[in-house]
């Protein structure tokens, strides 16, 4: 068992850096600009303001929210807006976030790996491991990101890109994990059936 985890630890931290890899090429490079909109320099300082103005504190606000009549009708007249605020700014490239960016990549492909090693005797060959990792790494990201714009209406493209760049790179930890995991050596013909 102790060997089996130190291949799902060394597996792990070589995911989270494919991960992170990953997740710069679609974040922190221009092609970032195809799952987001922008503003022009007036019109960003003049909702910078609006938000100063009248946002108290950091937090996510549904604006209009629901949660008074006058509010519910401005919602369905629209426009409306999911806004991720934070009063106090941080540098547009934020070393500590990358930093923690990478633990969690490390901690996510550790789970991948420990999920493996539990169906490992079961699931014996890598391509097979893989599958079911993608499986549900597709099904929680769908569920996660896709919901977005099905349940509050948001823009499907910024949803759709982080969807695939989620999957590209959860997928790429089960391959990388699913690598480290001892494979089962036996031929197929000596394997085990269900009959």
């Amino acid at each position: 068992m102790g060997k089996v985890l130190g291949r799902v630890v060394v597996g792990a931290a070589a995911a989270a850096v494919a991960m992170f890899i990953i997740g710069f090429i679609f974040f922190g490079t221009p092609l970032a600009k195809l799952g987001t909109a922008s503003l022009g320099d007036t019109e960003a300082a003049a909702v910078q303001q609006t938000l100063a103005a009248n946002l108290p504190r950091t937090g996510t606000y549904s604006v209009p929210s629901v949660d008074t009549q006058a509010q519910t009708n401005m919602f369905s007249q629209g426009p409306i807006a999911t806004v991720h605020y934070n009063t106090g700014g941080f540098a547009a490239v934020d070393s500590t976030s990358l930093i923690s960016g990478l633990v969690l990549n490390f901690i996510v492909a550790l789970l991948i790996g420990v999920a493996l090693s539990m169906i490992a005797d079961r699931v014996g060959d890598m391509g097979s491991r893989v599958k079911v990792a993608l499986i549900i790494a597709i099904a929680a990201a769908a569920l996660h990101l896709l919901g977005e714009p099905i349940y509050y209406h948001h823009d499907w493209g910024h949803f759709i890109y982080t969807f695939v760049a989620d999957v590209l790179m959860l997928g790429a930890a089960a391959v990388i994990v699913a690598w480290f995991l001892p494979r089962d050596r036996r031929a197929p013909a000596d394997a085990p059936t269900d009959v």
